[in-house]
């Protein structure tokens, strides 16, 4: 799990399989079994820590130089321009570098995030 890189959302996570699989039949058992609670914890810190209404879930694997298996797990706040709900919310991907979440933030939200699902205060 990381923060992605080129948006202007901060929180915006990318999950990637342990091992490189272009698809999400390519998962063995283990794998997927393990999927659905490591999203449901990562959506639950990200509505503690970040105070998001929702969050959205995205598997696409298809951008070049990107068409393995990862997860957008993007948190939607309650006051998000309604142009920017549901998939539009992929307008924060990209576009201007000056709007992009700054490293130093990534690293906040990240260390944050990750307090969180070890389920310490720290």
């Amino acid at each position: 799990m990381a923060h992605a890189f080129g948006t202007a959302l901060p929180g915006w996570l990318v999950i990637v399989p342990r091992r490189h699989v272009t698809a999400l039949d390519e998962l063995t058992a283990e794998e997927a079994t393990e999927l659905g609670p490591l999203l449901r914890r990562v959506t639950a810190a990200m509505r503690s820590v970040l105070g998001c209404a929702k969050t959205y879930v995205a598997l696409f694997a298809e951008a070049e130089g990107f068409a393995h298996v990862h997860f957008h797990v993007m948190p939607r706040a309650a006051d998000l321009e309604a142009d920017l709900h549901g998939p539009r919310i992929f307008g924060l991907l990209g576009g201007d570098s000056e709007r992009h979440v700054p490293d130093s933030v990534m690293d906040d939200v990240a260390a944050s995030l990750t307090s969180a699902l070890r389920g310490d205060d720290s």
